[in-house]
């Protein structure tokens, strides 16, 4: 007898061609049925299988949709928690408000010597160092007049230092937040008031740059007081004026009120992007518009800039201030509104501390394009400071 494991069809084969009398009726069907079976494993599978196959693939689809849903809510749950903590963590922590504001571990360029300025394109420039205070060290760079760049070549600080006695005026330039003294629009406005015959004088404050020191609205101001006495004691009778630019407007006046009020003002001061106070700087900010609207937002955002002793309050100082006032600003500044420079110019214009001094409001085009850091491009600049500087004088009305 053959093994029962041999395929029933190949059995019913041989019996038939053997003539066996089994090969009969039943033989047929069998046959048959083994053939349709046959056929219907090589055609595939049926309706059935084909609708198991689509329910599994239907399946896997909705499985991967809900496990996609459930991570994009999960990532839009961490974000709006991220969203609503750090409000608070501000307000538990005001240092990182005044960390915001200042910027000064924001280094740009990176990987510039700040002891060699002419990498910078500054061949007339020399790098030396001030203590205002103990343990306070302030990086200064000087710049002198473009005409002088020739002679000015191989010189030390001492010659850097007498040349500010000559004819020429002086410049104390106060930066404004984040990067160094040898920030690229920096350097480029350096030359640009080199080329029209200034001294230009420039620091970084405490805690910015190679300045040794923690940032402090008092301390930038201090530093800043401690670089013009140096200077007048060393410029004689010429001219030293005070151009701030963005925060280092807020150190300006600052600087030129306490300088006022004890009655040695500068010959000029110049605001270039200006604000009003910090706080309207800070909600003007485009970094606050994602919570401007925010509830409670002047107590999470702007409480703990005045609980850190931050104010820059321009619109307070410039009431107290006796010497000509240029303000400069673009309609396009995108950083410090326009609106806040001009307001500024109209709390300052009827002061009675400006009766017998010119102030003067200079704006540019947005369709210029200088923004926040570009008006020493603006070729009226050179005309601009000529007329102004020139008609500055205490008891000139204009």
């Amino acid at each position: 007898m053959r093994k029962r494991t041999e395929p029933v069809a190949l059995e019913h084969e041989r019996r038939a061609a053997s003539g066996s009398p089994s090969a009969g009726p039943a033989a047929a069907a069998l046959d048959a049925d083994c053939r349709l079976k046959q056929n219907l494993c090589l055609a595939g599978p049926g309706p059935a299988e084909q609708r198991c196959a689509a329910d599994a693939g239907m399946k896997r689809a909705l499985g991967r949709r809900k496990g996609l849903c459930f991570r994009l809510r999960k990532i839009l749950f961490c974000v709006l928690g991220l969203y609503v903590a750090i409000p608070f963590l501000i307000k538990l922590c005001p240092g990182i408000q005044a960390k915001l504001i200042f910027l000064n571990f924001v280094r740009v360029p990176y990987f510039i010597d700040l002891k060699k300025p002419q990498d910078q394109g500054l061949n007339h420039t020399c790098n030396y160092y001030l203590q205002p205070e103990e343990d306070v060290t302030i990086g200064v760079w000087h710049t002198v007049p473009a005409v002088w760049w020739k002679n000015a070549q191989g010189k030390d600080q001492m010659w850097y230092e007498d040349a500010l006695s000559s004819s020429h005026p002086i410049i104390l330039y106060l930066h404004g937040n984040a990067g160094t003294r040898g920030g690229d629009h920096r350097v480029e406005l350096y030359k640009v008031l080199s080329s029209l015959g200034y001294h230009v004088v420039t620091f970084d404050y405490r805690g910015w740059g190679d300045s040794v020191g923690t940032p402090s609205e008092r301390g930038m101001t201090y530093d800043a007081l401690h670089v013009f006495d140096w200077i007048k004691v060393r410029s004689g009778d010429n001219p030293v004026y005070i151009w701030g630019h963005s925060l280092g407007t807020g150190v300006a006046t600052n600087l030129v009120r306490r300088l006022c009020e004890r009655e040695t003002p500068p010959d000029a001061l110049i605001l270039e992007s200006p604000f009003t106070n910090i706080r309207e700087e800070a909600k003007s900010h485009p970094f606050s518009v994602i919570y401007r609207y925010f509830p409670g937002f002047d107590w999470f955002f702007l409480d703990p800039i005045t609980s850190s002793g931050i104010q820059f309050a321009n619109d307070e100082n410039v009431k107290h201030i006796s010497c000509s006032l240029l303000i400069l600003h673009a309609e396009d500044d995108p950083v410090v509104p326009f609106q806040l420079g001009r307001k500024l110019y109209n709390i300052a214009a009827p002061s009675r501390s400006f009766r017998d001094f010119k102030v003067q409001f200079i704006p540019f085009h947005s369709d210029l394009g200088y923004r926040h850091k570009y008006i020493y491009k603006s070729p009226e600049l050179p005309r601009i400071l000529r007329e102004f500087l020139g008609k500055s004088e205490p008891g000139r009305q204009h």
